[in-house]
C-alpha cells in the first residue's frame, strides 16, 4: 500500500516503521520544521515495550532506559516524605523511562532517508479517495491516511463528529536534570493539596521529573522555575536538589488538556486516527505514549489484508481499550489533584489503607495487552 502518515510524533514515526517494516511505502508529513523531539522524558510499561516488541525495536528502546532496581522504593506519598502506598518490589520491572529524543532517534534510524518529510502543514482530507492537501495547495494521495497530528489534529478536525481539547484544570512543569541526582533509592508521585510532584531515574543517573499544580487554563509566571521552586521547595528530599539540579532554559510548562468527547470511530473511508488525535488523555497513569505504540503496532499487523476489514477491526480493538484508560486518567488526575483539605486527608486515608498488593495488580491490569494475530 501507499500509506501516508500525517505527524511525525512517537506514534507517527512508530506506525510508519511497523508499515514500512511489512512492505509498504511510506510518507510521513511533519508540520514542524525540524525533527526536534518536545518533551523530556516518557514512561514505557510493560504494554508499550510489547508494542515495540512487535515493531522489531523493544531491545533497542529498553537499552537506553536505566536498568531494573529491585530495591528503588517507588509508590506515592505526603510532601512530608511518608508513605501512602508503595508499589511491591519487582512491579517495576517491565518499566523503561527513556528520553524522548532518545526514543525518537531509534524510530528515525528504522526508516529510510526521505521518508519524513518535514514542513509540510496539511489542510484538508478527503477520507473516501485517501487524498491529503497541504498548505501550499500540493494533494498526496494513498490508500491509507493515518492521522498521528496530535492533540490539536488537522485530520480528526476533518471528521464529521470530530472533538476538541480541553483544559483538564491543571499544568505541568517538566524538566531533565542535568547530571546524575542521587535519588535516595526512591522514585514515584508526591501528592499534595492541588499539587504534585513526581520523579524517575534515567539510564546515566540523571533524573526526569514534573510538578503539577491546579491553575486556570492559560496562567504564566515571569520565572517558570522560581514558581516551581516556591510550591516544592518545602517538600521532602530529593524533590528540591532535582529542580536545582535543572537548566532553567530546559524545564518544559505545559497546560493538561484531554478531549471534550469520546469520537464514535477512530475510522473514516481510508483514514484512521492514532495516538492523541483518537484518544488523547492527561498523564495521570503514564498511559499516553503507551496506548500510540499499541495504536501503531495494531495497524502494522493488522494492515496486511482487506483494508476496510482492518480498519474495521483496528477501531473495534482500539476504542474501547483507549477511551477506558482514558476516563480512567481523567478520574486519578481528579483525585489527585484535591486541593480542598478535608477532601485531600480523606484520599490520603484511602490510599493508605489500600493494600500495596492490590494497587499493584491494578497497575498491571493496566497494562497487560495482547497484539493482534
Amino acid at each position: 500500500m501507499q500509506v501516508t502518515v500525517v505527524g511525525a510524533g512517537i506514534g507517527g514515526l512508530a506506525v510508519a516503521v511497523g508499515l514500512h517494516r511489512r512492505g509498504h511505502q511510506v510518507t510521513v508529513l511533519e508540520r514542524s520544521a525540524d525533527l526536534t523531539a518536545v518533551g523530556a522524558g516518557i514512561s514505557l510499561f510493560a504494554n508499550g515495550l510489547a508494542a515495540l516488541r512487535v515493531l522489531g525495536l523493544a531491545d533497542e528502546v529498553r537499552a537506553l532506559a536505566a536498568p531494573h532496581d529491585p530495591t528503588l522504593r517507588t509508590g506515592q506519598r505526603q510532601p512530608s516524605g511518608r508513605w501512602l502506598v508503595q508499589v511491591p518490589p519487582g512491579s517495576t520491572r517491565d518499566l523503561a523511562v527513556v528520553h524522548r529524543q532518545d526514543l525518537q532517534r531509534v524510530l528515525l534510524a528504522a526508516l529510510p532517508a526521505g521518508v519524513v518529510r518535514t514542513g509540510v502543514e496539511v489542510t484538508g482530507v478527503e477520507h473516501a479517495r485517501g487524498v491529503v492537501t497541504d498548505a501550499s495547495g500540493a494533494r498526496t494521495s494513498a490508500d491509507l491516511v493515518i492521522g498521528a497530528d496530535g492533540l490539536r489534529s488537522a485530520v480528526r478536525g476533518s471528521f464529521a463528529r470530530g472533538a476538541s481539547p480541553r483544559y483538564a484544570g491543571y499544568t505541568a512543569w517538566r524538566g531533565v536534570t542535568d547530571g546524575p541526582v542521587d535519588l535516595l533509592g526512591t522514585a514515584g508521585e508526591t501528592w499534595g493539596r492541588g499539587e504534585r510532584f513526581g520523579y524517575v531515574p534515567l539510564r546515566d543517573g540523571r533524573a526526569y521529573w514534573f510538578a503539577v499544580a491546579s491553575l486556570p487554563a492559560g496562567t504564566r509566571f515571569a520565572d517558570e522555575v522560581a514558581e516551581v521552586r516556591r510550591r516544592f521547595d518545602h517538600w521532602h528530599d530529593p524533590i528540591p536538589a532535582l529542580v536545582a539540579c535543572t537548566d532553567p532554559a530546559a524545564v518544559l510548562r505545559h497546560d493538561i488538556h484531554d478531549l471534550d468527547h469520546r469520537l464514535p470511530s477512530f475510522v473514516q473511508g481510508r483514514v484512521a486516527l492514532l495516538g492523541d488525535a483518537a484518544h488523547a488523555m492527561t498523564p495521570d497513569v503514564g498511559q499516553g505514549g503507551g496506548q500510540a505504540l499499541e495504536d501503531a503496532a495494531t495497524l502494522a499487523v493488522l494492515c496486511g489484508g482487506d483494508l476496510r476489514a482492518a480498519l474495521a477491526e483496528y477501531d473495534r480493538v482500539r476504542r474501547p481499550r483507549t477511551q477506558t484508560i482514558a476516563r480512567r486518567a481523567r478520574t486519578v488526575g481528579r483525585v489527585a489533584q484535591l486541593a480542598w483539605g478535608p477532601a485531600a486527608a480523606v484520599r490520603d486515608l484511602l490510599l493508605r489503607a489500600t493494600p500495596d498488593a492490590a494497587s499493584a495488580r491494578a497497575a498491571e491490569a493496566l497494562q497487560r495487552w495482547d497484539p493482534p494475530a
